[in-house]
């Protein structure tokens, strides 16, 4: 397990759990590394794939955004996995994750930069 990510592992600190709970983790864990990869595929098709926009670099402007958010929802998933997994092994509440609102607002940021650059765009 890597350490300096997550800390020490999660399945050794207190009781085992019901496998439900840690299957629903498990889960919850796959789901958003499903949005990473979607969020990297996308950087990359709208890198690749569309139409240059008027404005030097718009499509890097849309596509990196994408990419490193895929990046980043995919390891603070990693962390929120782990940290669920300890809760739920000690019995204590689960820990409140930023990830839903920092996903949300990143990628309605990139939306307008978007639409600011699709309003510049060339008529062909």
């Amino acid at each position: 397990m890597l350490r300096w990510l997550v800390g020490d592992d999660p399945r050794a600190v207190g009781d085992e759990p019901d496998v439900r709970f840690s299957f629903a983790n498990e889960r919850t864990f796959l789901a958003w590394n499903r949005t990473a990869l979607a969020l990297i595929g996308v950087g990359l098709a709208v890198a690749n794939l569309l139409p240059p926009f008027r404005v030097a670099g718009g499509r890097r402007m849309v596509a990196l955004p994408l990419i490193l958010l895929g990046g980043y929802v995919s390891i603070r998933s990693l962390r929120d996995w782990a940290a669920n997994e300890r809760a739920i092994r000690t019995g204590r509440a689960l820990p409140r994750s930023p990830l839903a609102v920092v996903l949300s607002m990143a990628v309605a940021a990139v939306a307008v930069v978007a639409v600011l650059l699709g309003a510049f765009a060339t008529q062909r």
